[in-house]
């Protein structure tokens, strides 16, 4: 697991890339993440120096004058049109589909996989909180396939999967394994998640490391997401307890947002 490296935060308004492949963006607010492979999307993966500021105010220091959308999540696999969460009462779900230009979507998680994901193509973009149950109900298939119904193909998608809790601080019961395995595209099954690194072996019988990021990827390969347009974020939510919130570490109800604005591309 990659460790992370401070960020210089005496510099405002300047790129630093630190991390192979994601870069610190600096601002008169501070630094948040971004994945080099959503460069041309507005995005931010923020970390927990953000404290107190939700969307309404985070989404101005990626994007100015755009709608903010965002779900109240309940830990399913349940994606909506942005549309349909732009107001309170949030909308339980745990993923967002822009259905317009100019949508902020934003996702929350201390542990959780947040996912971006952006169509180059028509500007197009989905948010994700991924957490083990999400991944194991299908998520990221069922936004993908919200994508694809609005005309997107998945062979041109970008995905980038933020900061999350490591396979090796994640203990979980091998039943919960099996059910994110069974949600693998062609019945690839739970020796294609031992393969990817995605199950790791634990002293206890009954239970086993889950790198519910590698899981994702493994899911998201098998789905046809070609593998060089997915890109994993390899900082530890546990581990840089300086940036992140963690549930698993402090039990504290705290989380940090990641949000990415869709584009209003030329007919």
């Amino acid at each position: 697991m990659a460790e992370a490296v401070d960020p210089p935060f005496d510099r405002p308004d300047a790129r630093f890339n630190l991390l192979e492949g994601w870069a610190w963006i600096g601002c008169y607010g501070g630094y948040y993440l971004q994945a080099d492979l959503l460069a041309a999307f507005e995005h931010g993966f923020f970390t927990r120096q953000w404290q107190g500021r939700g969307p309404e105010v985070l989404a101005g220091y990626v994007s100015a004058g755009v709608s903010v959308h965002r779900p109240k999540q309940v830990h399913s696999a349940r994606v909506l049109p942005a549309s349909a969460a732009c107001a309170e009462p949030w909308p339980e779900a745990d993923g967002l589909v822009s259905d317009a230009g100019g949508q902020s979507l934003w996702v929350c998680g201390a542990d959780c996989t947040p996912v971006l994901i952006a169509d180059p193509a028509s500007g197009r973009v989905a948010a994700c909180h991924a957490g083990w149950r999400g991944v194991a109900g299908g998520i990221l298939l069922e936004a993908i396939g919200q994508l694809e119904a609005a005309g997107c193909r998945r062979q041109d998608l970008l995905v980038a999967l933020g900061p999350a809790v490591s396979g090796e601080r994640y203990q979980v019961e091998r039943n919960v394994a099996q059910q994110v395995a069974e949600a693998l595209p062609t019945g690839a099954g739970l020796a294609a998640l031992e393969r990817c690194g995605a199950v790791l072996p634990d002293p206890e019988p009954a239970r086993c490391r889950l790198d519910i990021r590698a899981a994702s990827r493994c899911q998201l390969e098998l789905a046809g997401v070609p593998a060089a347009q997915i890109s994993v974020c390899p900082l530890c939510t546990v581990e840089e307890a300086l940036l992140f919130h963690s549930w698993r570490r402090d039990q504290v109800k705290a989380v940090q947002w990641s949000g990415i604005v869709s584009q209003q591309l030329p007919d």
